[in-house]
């Protein structure tokens, strides 16, 4: 696992080679200091000599500056390593995340992906800056104190010898029970921000309905669980600490009575023994840094297996293995015994046999009710989803032969969800052609109705829309949406039930605007009101994810009993709003 995510190191190696070199010579320094500070009780204070005290003292702290300088060092490359590690391994995951399909995308909630790019992305951050650093420092010190309390006295040097099995049992009970403790709290994380996104999105609604309220018990509830999940996880990790104080105090009350033993009967100086006790208290130290690595790993070990969950998730689309075709011959589309399920293997199909046959230039209506499955027939066209059996053709090929890109370029879509981006007006117009004039931006806001509303703002194409368009009505952003679309100059155009925040009057006025600039282009309107697909070259009529019917609005009247019945109800609906 680690091995894994080590080659997010990228560009950081040499930072992340000089923390260890940094932290060899600052060890190699301070465990020289309890060495002199013996030599001047044992040889200076002994002999009364002031001059050899003084010259070893300022060695000592010659050493300590030193130290500390390679300290510093280690500390400034150990912290950009780490900083850089935390970027590549974010790019990673954000670049994995924009590749998945919509059936990637199903499997984590928005809120888990934004926990995983934050939270546990922070968590492998800080642990691989302990790992080049403490993770270092730690086991040299313990290494190097253990060496030279052997080599002033191996018989009390045997204490820390029976100590340390005592100590790794502890350190793998810990382990073996903490972790799934810290999985079960993240995924909880994942929960508590689905609830801060959900109330953010919906705020408006939350304050309309006036349930303010009921949405602070409902975060307070989960921030709650959170709390106590952590609580759990920590309530094992936290008896690392006071039980490796305990053992090591132990340890050195043992060298206290055994060491003061020898130096009353003249076996040992009394330098030695401080040195001694010195180089135990690094001992103390280092397993302290040990045990906080191993309690950061243990949290940490989570947060990677999510973090690798989402790198290791192949996309279920992907463009053919020779790149696929790079140019659409036209807007032809062709579905050949098709069908679908959102659940691979379900015997419930969303979708059943489809047989359908576009025409280039064709202006196609669908109609259906909620739940026919209209957004999934037309969302297999730009190969958002795959079909489980048969074909969807475009320009006379299969999708699935096709480069990504180039299909995508080639099909513009104005989803049900009218997304709009931080940002200007023309800012997100330019998603549709980064290049495109201000000529063609006006053309196609024309087009979609959008230009005039445009100008009435102080700032015309340059208002700033705030969040998610939050200062447009929902007509405002359907018709930037569909100008956005037109600026790609697709072969085929689908508008997915985007006309339903307009009025009629608008909605007659973009739909002539698309028959009267866009000769040539194939397009396919979703829609609810009858009136905005009658005047199409064909109508499609789905009923639960099976096509029905289809035909013009005239031979529907006449074949169609769904359609006629939901043209009269809607008709009523227009007579008696009339009268």
């Amino acid at each position: 696992m680690l091995k894994r995510l080590a080659a997010y190191i990228g560009e950081y190696k040499k930072q992340t080679l000089l923390t260890p070199v940094m932290i060899i010579f600052e060890v190699s320094l301070e465990v020289a200091i309890p060495f002199l500070m013996a030599r001047i009780i044992n040889i200076g204070i002994a002999n009364s000599d002031t001059s050899y005290i003084t010259t070893t003292g300022l060695t000592m702290i010659g050493i300590a500056l030193f130290s500390l300088l390679f300290g510093a060092l280690a500390a400034r490359f150990s912290s950009t390593a780490a900083a850089g590690f935390a970027k590549n391994l974010r790019a990673a995951l954000f670049s994995s995340v924009q590749e998945f399909s919509f059936a990637n995308l199903d499997k984590f909630s928005t809120a888990s992906l934004v926990t995983r790019l934050t939270t546990d992305v922070t968590n492998a951050q800080n642990t691989f800056m302990m790992l080049i650093r403490m993770a270092v420092r730690a086991p040299l010190m313990l290494l190097s104190s253990i060496l030279m309390t052997i080599s002033i006295n191996s018989s009390l040097a045997v204490i820390f010898l029976l100590a340390s099995p005592l100590l790794g049992a502890i350190l793998a009970w810990v382990i073996s029970i903490a972790h799934p403790r810290f999985l079960k709290m993240l995924k909880q994380y994942d929960k508590m921000n689905a609830v801060v996104q959900e109330n953010l999105i919906g705020i408006r609604v939350v304050k309309a309905f006036v349930r303010e309220n009921h949405e602070t018990e409902k975060f307070t509830d989960a921030s709650n669980r959170v709390r106590q999940l952590q609580f759990e996880a920590e309530r094992v990790v936290v008896w690392t600490m006071p039980i490796m104080q305990f053992v090591i105090y132990a340890c050195m009350l043992a060298i206290a009575w055994f060491g003061g033993v020898k130096v009353i009967k003249g076996t040992m100086l009394t330098g030695d023994l401080m040195s001694f006790m010195s180089y135990a208290m690094q001992i103390l130290i280092s397993l302290m840094m040990l045990s906080m690595v191993f309690v950061m790993v243990i949290i940490t070990r989570a947060s990677y297996e999510r973090i690798l969950e989402v790198l290791d998730e192949e996309p279920t689309i992907q463009n053919p293995v020779d790149g696929g075709l790079t140019s659409v011959n036209d807007g032809s589309i062709e579905f050949s015994s098709v069908s679908f399920s959102y659940s691979i293997g379900s015997e419930e199909k969303t979708l059943k046999d489809i047989e359908l046959n576009i025409q280039p230039g064709e202006t196609v209506g669908i109609i259906g009710a909620t739940g026919s499955a209209k957004t999934t027939l037309v969302q297999l066209i730009p190969r958002l989803y795959d079909v489980q059996s048969g074909s969807v053709h475009v320009g006379g090929h299969d999708v699935r032969e096709y480069n990504l890109q180039t299909l995508r370029d080639a099909v513009a879509m104005v989803l049900q969800n009218n997304v709009l981006f931080s940002g200007t007006i023309r800012e997100n117009l330019k998603w549709g052609n980064e290049h495109a004039t201000e000529e063609d931006i006006s053309k196609v806001c024309r087009i979609a109705q959008a230009h005039d509303f445009i100008l009435s703002f102080p700032d015309g194409y340059d208002t700033n829309l705030g969040q998610g368009g939050v200062n447009l009505s929902g007509g405002q952003k359907q018709r930037l949406c569909i100008a956005r679309a037109l600026l790609k100059n697709p072969k085929i155009m689908l508008l997915d039930d985007s006309l339903s925040a307009v009025d009629t009057a608008t909605d007659n006025l973009i739909r002539t605007g698309l028959r009267k600039h866009l000769k040539g282009m194939t397009v396919l309107i979703i829609a609810q009101r009858i009136a905005s697909v009658m005047d199409a070259d064909k109508i499609i009529v789905l009923d639960e994810g099976t096509i029905s019917t289809v035909g013009t609005h005239a031979d529907l009247m006449r074949s169609s009993e769904i359609y006629s019945e939901v043209y009269f109800s809607q008709r009523k609906g227009v007579d008696e709003h009339g009268a």
